[in-house]
């Protein structure tokens, strides 16, 4: 056949003869090409498109997965906490819509869809005539816009992106020559469900799942009649026909106008009466306008303080290898991935946690009361909550406490990780309860839970200064809280009544550096530069026995859950379980449990830690007086734990566990570290009723006896 104008070829009874061999090779894409365009084109696309540059085209169509939403939910599997997408789609399969929607936008977009093998000639010849009419009709069947959509998705370069969709001869031609190949891979039904799974319906929806749950707030399975015919229609021209834009009625209109063809359509394929669009057009159109916000800052439960958690978890995301090379590709994958992300946040704690902490502290208070709750066996975090909002709107935030800063102090809104650190955010110094790591390191050398030590008021350690020097020298000498706490002490009294001038000597004895050691088995992390520095020249600290390095309640908790957990330390983790857009469960997020001690090593120090908080300890040791006494009291289970001060009341701390639940609370000014209010009043009775609560319904567990030996040696 010789190449002809498009006049020529329409004109008189050859029309009929050329459309029947339209699916017949390079003459076949030539003339369907020439038919999808306007006519003026026409002469341009036979010319530079013969035959063999038809045949040329590639017939392998790969695609990309569209950007999906990911999905964090609480640990019931149940509760969303955030969505977190670059597009808020969700793929589905078709069994999962609505037998109506189906009908409803093949009705809309290519009422030959079942009859065409991927390019609807007899449409493409409609369109040319309505087209030389000065109408704009197109004739893009659902498999050539899921083919245009697929490849703007698996793009890439810019350049991809515009070959894609600009508006050339070209790009027809290759969609042409695509759909075709695609109809002999995938049946109808497979194309069908990825078109309405990658269709963009406006108001921040893309795919049936979003635009489901944007207008009508239900799942796409559950659209009745009239709401199908209105997403339907939406898909030719998403901006103009927007039925939820309160500010331009008119696209409301227009979105209505639309859905009456839709009927109309629907009624000519005989997939539903005229009286069924009667009464379709008649029934109330409820639009919920549900556009989904997203991220940490848009939780579902302001109230609930879970914005703090779902950052953590975000931040965690990004320190993963397994979801790429970086945090950029990693925070890529988890706003396209489409991810089901089940969290360790457990619901009932979080809201414990959050009242007792709002009990005793208001959310305009400078000072910061941060807790943290980890399950000992799992490292799992199940609840974090502080007295601030975690919001980016800091424009009616109090001034800063600091008189070297201007502006605006970090509360009540703020989105700085004040209970997990990280983001410049190093942590407070957690006082005592750094004592527990020079207990371990004195077990681990076989120094019994018995060894005396004589304490004096203030003892003259061999460590350089660490601010408090000894008379004439440059070494450091530490004194006690309190006068009365001088004489002989063994572990169980030393840490019951957190005497330094017992831990000092002892730390002495053993090295600082194994004392160091031990912290860092156990999961403490040194964010700031000079506590990194000094943990590699650890023999000088000896400081850290009284826990002047920062910390955050996340790690000590973690730290002290080790202990329950007899020795075994699992490392935080915000995760239960994460699933990819397949379903498929990953191994990311698992438990990642070491052996950092032993267990009758984790049971002695466990033992003696009971004498802090008020419990007996198995070996009925505890005697005297304890920093926490009304811990055991209130939390009504076998319980053990240890406080922490700084000298000018900078930070107070207390951390407490039972087999179950490890709970760490610190009170500080994360704007004003010198600020010397802390309460340990708040700290006590918050750390100490969350995990009551934490433990109602579960059952009472002891804790193991060390052995002998390390009891009382041999």
């Amino acid at each position: 056949m010789r190449e002809r104008g498009l006049s020529e070829i329409l004109s008189g009874r050859r029309l009929k003869k050329i459309l029947s061999l339209l699916g017949c090779g390079v003459v076949a894409g030539v003339v369907v090409a020439a038919a999808a365009l306007p006519a003026a084109a026409m002469t341009g696309a036979l010319t530079t498109a013969g035959m063999g540059a038809f045949d040329s085209l590639p017939t392998d169509f790969t695609s990309v997965p569209a950007p999906q939403s990911s999905f964090i939910y609480a640990a019931d599997g149940k509760t969303l906490l955030a969505m977190l997408y670059d597009e808020n789609r969700r793929d589905v399969r078709l069994s999962e819509v609505a037998p109506v929607m189906q009908q409803a936008i093949v009705a809309s977009e290519d009422t030959r869809f079942y009859q065409h093998n991927g390019v609807d000639f007899k449409g493409m010849a409609r369109a040319l005539v309505a087209n030389n009419g000065g109408d704009s009709q197109g004739a893009s069947t659902l498999t050539m816009q899921y083919v245009r959509q697929s490849a703007i998705y698996s793009a890439k370069t810019p350049e991809d992106v515009v070959a894609a969709s600009e508006k050339t001869k070209a790009r027809k031609l290759r969609e042409i020559k695509l759909a075709m190949a695609l109809e002999k891979k995938l049946n109808k039904q497979q194309i069908l469900e990825r078109y309405l799974n990658i269709a963009p319906f406006g108001h921040g929806a893309w795919g049936i799942y979003a635009a489901s749950h944007v207008y009508f707030n239900k799942d796409p399975k559950d659209l009745t009649l009239p709401e199908a015919a209105l997403l339907a229609g939406l898909v030719q021209a998403p901006s103009v026909y927007d039925p939820a834009d309160a500010a331009h009625p008119e696209k409301r209109d227009a979105a209505l106008k639309r859905r009456e063809h839709v009927f109309d359509q629907l009624v000519k394929a005989h997939q539903i009466t005229a009286q069924q669009a009667d009464e379709a057009r008649k029934a109330p159109l409820k639009i919920t306008d549900q556009r989904p916000s997203q991220g940490c800052v848009s939780v579902p439960y302001p109230t609930l303080g879970a914005g703090f958690f779902c950052d953590y978890l975000y931040r965690w995301w990004l320190e993963q290898p397994a979801f790429g090379a970086d945090a950029f590709e990693r925070e890529n994958r988890l706003r396209s991935g489409g991810y089901t992300i089940i969290s360790s946040l457990d619901m009932g704690i979080q809201q414990a946690m959050k009242r007792n902490v709002d009990a005793k502290i208001k959310t305009t208070d400078r000072r910061a009361l941060m807790l943290s709750a980890v399950e000992p066996g799992t490292g799992r975090v199940l609840a974090m909550a502080t007295n601030r909002n975690f919001s980016l709107d800091t424009s009616g935030n109090l001034p800063n406490p600091d008189s070297k800063k201007t502006g605006p102090g970090a509360f009540p809104n703020t989105t700085n990780p004040l209970i997990a650190g990280g983001g410049g955010v190093d942590g407070y110094q957690a006082g005592s309860t750094f004592k527990m790591f020079t207990m371990l390191a004195a077990l681990e050398q076989g120094l019994p839970l018995n060894t005396v030590i004589d304490a004096p008021p203030v003892y003259h350690s061999h460590y350089p200064t660490e601010g408090t020097n000894c008379p004439g020298t440059k070494d450091w000498c530490p004194k006690n809280a309190s006068a009365t706490e001088q004489g002989k002490f063994d572990m169980w009294t030393g840490f019951g009544k957190s005497v330094n001038t017992f831990f000092v000597p002892l730390e002495e004895r053993i090295g600082a550096e194994h004392v160091v050691d031990v912290a860092t088995r156990l999961g403490i992390q040194f964010r700031s530069p000079d506590d990194r520095g000094l943990a590699q020249d650890a023999h000088t600290w000896g400081a850290f026995t009284l826990g002047v390095s920062a910390t955050t309640p996340i790690d000590l908790a973690g730290a002290y859950g080790t202990l329950a957990n007899d020795g075994v330390h699992c490392a935080p983790t915000p995760i239960v379980e994460i699933r990819d857009s397949s379903g498929k469960k990953l191994d990311t997020g698992k438990p990642k449990c070491t052996n950092a001690i032993s267990s009758d090593v984790a049971r002695a120090a466990t033992d003696a830690a009971r004498c802090p908080v008020g419990d007996h300890g198995g070996l009925n040791q505890c005697r005297g007086a304890s920093t926490a006494s009304g811990v055991a009291a209130t939390v009504g289970r076998p319980v053990f734990g240890k406080t922490g001060t700084t000298d000018t009341n900078e930070s107070a701390t207390l951390v407490a566990s039972t087999r179950q639940v490890a709970v760490a609370g610190m009170e500080a000014d994360p704007d004003w570290p010198r600020d010397p209010s802390a309460d340990h009043n708040h700290v006590d009775a918050a750390v100490s009723e969350t995990l009551r609560d934490a433990m109602a319904g579960k059952p009472a567990m002891d804790f193991p006896p060390p052995s002998s030996r390390l009891a009382f040696g041999k």
